[in-house]
């Protein structure tokens, strides 16, 4: 599904995506996210200093309520009392735990004024608003539980020798201490959820621990604690939150949404001048931005952006005309040598002895190949194809000098080594260019059927004898142009009526594929062989058709020369 533009968009939805809702709702996020971190940090640091304190505090009150119970009471004897009592009992017996049955195995130290005392003794520590619970208990290794000596809770009261199971990892705690730092066990019960649970050994003088005297602490007495904490903190966290929120904002707006905005409206405003076909303006120059960051720097960048821009216009418009006048004076310039090179088909209307055709595409508007073709005299036709090194205007204009030469000299009636030599040196002899051409000239005979041809470096022609269309590899010379004082020599072909000789330039078995492959030799004699039979425009015809198919949407690199001379009789009309 596409996603509509910021120009599609209603105002609204413009308002809702613009770039200052983005930043507000980010800052908005950003701030709820660092509150809540910052939130849960405070309270989790709150939560531990005063679960120190509570922890310390209740090691404070176990430690005094130790020492009233060992100078109130014989509480070393009435711990040991109950302990005796509840390792003598079956496992039967204990299971009664909570029932009246239960109780009775333990009578006698309900009545015991050493139990009274400890009970009337810690109601005062229970005053402590942290405080839960305080008692005397102790732990036995051998049922992994918790026996209660002495509990003046009110509510909830748990009798001597009452028995409760217990962590083993915790009661190992208590029973292993060895008075260094504070004695206490954080642990989640069945029946009190978190509990921690702060205690004083009370030991004999053999240092025996006869009983614990131990504090309970709850959550819900941690909570209480932090609760009116929390509220102060979250009201004051938001207060902050809110109040950086707008001074970001505010600033955000003045010193990025605002100047990029101005900025945008300059671009637009731009755009709208050149669809008008305004010139000229200072749409960047003026929004005089100063916010000393990338933004302001943007801003500079645009104004710069814009005066070359209008340069840039300028000389566009005026390259855009030479390219105008260049591209009309090429177009003359094709047509013109278009017009230099025989393109009026049937060559010779009223010559029946013969036929010839022969096509030019250049790779650019202008190229440097070239045919020609021409009567002597009434008995001898010249045939020529020559390719010219480069492209383009230069090639063209060397290629028509070289045309005129030729053809200035064959019209002598000289032969075609001749004609080939004579051209070399007038070439040379004013050549700064170095420029240089190969040439095929043949001179056929029509009444002989004998054809006198020389080779200046340039491709092999191809003949049709025989119904069949063979390469002939005839001998050549230096191109034209390289040196004075070059000498071609001839050979001499005959042809019988039906015989065809195919004339090309390199363009054809040079031209090329995507993957870089030349269509060669092979492939250009099968092409010509596809139909031999036929008239010399229908064997071009197959030849480009073939080399088309072959480079499909390939550029054309090098020009396209190719001519089909057919001679049908040795009769003259």
């Amino acid at each position: 599904m596409r996603v509509k533009s910021y120009r599609e968009m209603t105002e609204v939805e413009r308002k809702s995506n613009s770039l200052e809702a983005k930043t507000v709702r980010g800052l908005i996020t950003v701030s709820v996210l660092f509150g809540i971190t910052l939130l849960a940090t405070g309270l989790g640091l709150y939560g531990y200093s005063l679960g120190k304190k509570y922890i310390k505090d209740a090691d404070h009150i176990s430690k005094i309520a130790a020492q009233s119970a060992k100078r109130g009471t014989d509480v070393i004897g009435f711990a040991d009392t109950v302990m005796e009592r509840y390792r003598s009992l079956t496992d039967e017996q204990r299971a009664l735990v909570g029932t009246e049955e239960y109780r009775e195995l333990f009578a006698d130290c309900y009545e015991d004024g050493r139990y009274n005392l400890l009970v009337h003794m810690f109601p005062q520590y229970l005053e402590f608003d942290e405080v839960s619970d305080v008692y005397i208990a102790m732990y036995d290794e051998q049922t992994c539980s918790i026996v209660y000596i002495s509990d003046p809770d009110p509510v909830g009261m748990l009798y001597p020798g009452e028995w409760e199971p217990v962590n083993e990892a915790g009661m190992r705690k208590f029973l292993d201490y060895d008075g260094v730092g504070i004695l206490y066990d954080m642990d989640k019960t069945d029946k009190y959820g978190w509990m921690c649970t702060v205690g004083t050994p009370i030991c004999d003088s053999t240092g025996r621990i006869s009983a614990f005297v131990l504090v309970d602490l709850t959550v819900d007495e941690l909570w209480a604690g932090m609760r009116a904490y929390t509220l102060q903190i979250t009201l004051m966290l938001l207060l902050i939150v809110m109040v950086l929120m707008l001074i970001t904002v505010r600033r955000i707006k003045k010193y990025m949404v605002g100047p990029i905005n101005e900025i945008a409206g300059a671009a637009q405003a731009y755009v709208d001048d050149k669809k008008a076909g305004k010139r000229g303006g200072q749409h960047f120059s003026k929004l005089g931005i100063h916010t000393g960051d990338e933004i302001e720097n943007l801003g500079i960048t645009m104004a710069e952006m814009e005066g070359e821009m209008a340069d840039f216009i300028q000389n566009l418009a005026s390259v855009t005309a030479e390219k105008e006048r260049i591209s009309t004076e090429l177009s003359v310039a094709n047509r013109i040598q278009a017009a230099m090179l025989p393109h009026i088909f049937p060559a010779f209307p009223d010559r029946t002895e013969f036929d010839v055709y022969a096509t030019m595409n250049p790779a650019k508007e202008v190229g440097g190949d070239f045919y020609d073709y021409f009567l002597i005299d009434d008995d001898h036709l010249a045939l020529v194809m020559a390719d010219v090194s480069g492209k383009g205007v230069p090639a063209a204009l060397f290629m028509m000098a070289s045309k005129i030469i030729i053809a200035n000299y064959a019209k002598m009636g000289k032969t075609p080594s001749e004609i080939l030599t004579i051209t070399n040196d007038t070439i040379c002899s004013n050549n700064q260019e170095e420029m240089f051409v190969t040439v095929w000239l043949g001179v056929f005979e029509i009444s002989t059927g004998k054809l006198i041809a020389s080779n200046a470096g340039h491709e092999y022609p191809v003949f049709m004898r025989d119904g069949k269309f063979e390469v002939y590899k005839d001998q050549h010379g230096m191109v034209i142009g390289y040196e004075a004082g070059m000498t071609y020599k001839n050979y001499e072909v005959t042809l019988k009526p039906g015989d065809k000789l195919f004339l090309y330039t390199d363009g054809v078995p040079e031209a090329t594929d995507k993957d870089e492959k030349l269509f060669g030799m092979e492939r250009m004699v099968s092409a010509l062989n596809k139909a031999p039979e036929g008239t010399p425009e229908q064997i071009l015809q197959n030849i480009r058709e073939a080399v088309d198919e072959f480079v499909q949407s390939e550029e054309q690199f090098d020009d396209l020369t190719m001519l089909c001379f057919e001679y049908r009789s040795r009769e003259q009309s």
